[in-house]
């Protein structure tokens, strides 16, 4: 596949920690929804709820060939994480991270972008969607 991918990824808990979950949506370079996904994972920090959104996301990506990705998330801890402007601290989320690295690198180019959650409406429902019924989703309106 050579169009550049969007990959759109979210994770919440609440309360934080508590009951957590991520989604995911991959779009083709015209907006076309190819992948939208959501998955409880348990208890866990917002944080790593949204890693693993990430994490899946790109597995998703790969997993259709994509070499090419724009990747936006609404948590700019995990955002600038990935850019290197911000450092990991906390050792829960370290391997996390080298997870995420690992992925990203299998993409001939690849970009991480901030966006606020209004940006990223499909992703965040998904999260409440799969921890509302606890399990995984493939469509909001599930």
């Amino acid at each position: 596949m050579d169009e550049t991918v969007t990959i759109q990824f979210d994770g919440g808990a609440d309360p934080n920690p508590g009951p957590a979950a991520f989604g995911v949506v991959v779009l083709a370079e015209d907006g076309t929804p190819l992948i939208t996904y959501g998955k409880f994972i348990g208890s866990a920090t917002n944080n790593v709820a949204e890693y693993h959104g990430l994490i899946e996301g790109l597995k998703k990506a790969i997993s259709l060939g994509a070499k090419k990705a724009l990747v936006c998330g609404d948590s700019e801890l995990v955002v600038k994480q990935m850019r290197g402007e911000y450092r990991v601290k906390n050792a829960g989320l370290k391997p996390l991270h080298a997870q995420a690295r690992e992925l990203a690198e299998q993409f001939a180019s690849i970009k991480f972008q901030h966006k606020l959650r209004h940006h990223n409406a499909v992703a965040d429902k998904l999260v409440r969607v799969a921890r509302k019924k606890r399990g995984e989703v493939n469509d909001v309106d599930e």
